[in-house]
């Protein structure tokens, strides 16, 4: 199944098939849904981000919840919380909705730390954080920035073959992929990039997945503004074994 959630006060997890159909629900008890983001995973958690902040960009809560899979699985989900603020935010006075650099819908799990790709509504950029993934209470500390010229709303890591796969789309609705691979450690942006235009109308895209690096999954994010935009949540496939075969299997 591949799993998602909404971004608005549910607290419910769906497992849904590659065609869309909803195959199974689990909801979390005594957590709040301020704006979950993003949901990531190891090998024993999985983590939902509860660090949207467009609306204000003064959020003081921003936080993760990591949840044992076991227990999720059983619908007896043990919940703890991995806590952070960045380490460049300095002001924290309100900004109008969707102008905060500070606003964040995609992450990355490795082996021992956390790792953010902000949304960066006024310079069209990302910027990458990394904080432990322990509960606790951090100072995400900024790494560097990358240019994507668009604003990034998801990601997906597979460690082994060091490849980050992030997703987005520009200011004018148009949806992209970028492809980090072939870099050193956790310095990211060491490696390979590649930018990728999706051959998509006007999708707000919000979730991306994949299990072999080749073959990915892709949501959007209802949004319908009648009588000119009326475009429902949906799923997504993508081969992208023509760029990336001869990297993963050289």
């Amino acid at each position: 199944l591949l799993w998602t959630h909404n971004d608005d006060h549910d607290t419910t997890i769906y497992g849904i098939d590659t065609t869309g159909k909803i195959q199974q629900k689990i909801n979390l008890k005594k957590v709040i849904n301020t704006d979950w983001e993003a949901i990531s995973q190891d090998s024993s958690y999985i983590y939902i981000g509860d660090f949207g902040n467009n609306s204000q960009g003064n959020r003081s809560d921003l936080h993760i919840l990591r949840i044992e899979k076991k227990s999720f699985l059983a619908n007896e989900a043990v919940i703890d919380t991995i806590s952070f603020s960045y380490s460049d935010q300095t002001d924290f006075s309100q900004t109008k909705p969707n102008k905060t650099n500070f606003d964040c819908e995609a992450f990355i799990v490795s082996k021992d730390s956390i790792y953010l790709f902000t949304k960066q509504w006024k310079q069209k950029k990302t910027s990458l954080y990394a904080l432990p993934k322990m509960p606790g209470n951090y100072i995400a500390q900024y790494k560097e920035t990358l240019n994507v010229k668009g604003l990034v709303t998801g990601a997906t890591y597979l460690e082994s073959k060091k490849l980050i796969s992030l997703c987005g789309y520009t200011k004018y609705g148009k949806p992209f992929l970028y492809l980090l691979y072939d870099f050193k450690d956790s310095d990211f942006l060491s490696g390979n990039k590649r930018r990728i235009k999706l051959k998509l109308p006007f999708h707000q895209i919000e979730g991306i997945t994949t299990k072999d690096g080749l073959h990915y999954y892709l949501t959007n994010e209802a949004l319908i503004r009648k009588p000119i935009l009326n475009v429902r949540q949906q799923i997504h496939y993508f081969d992208l074994s023509p760029i990336l075969s001869s990297y993963l299997y050289k």
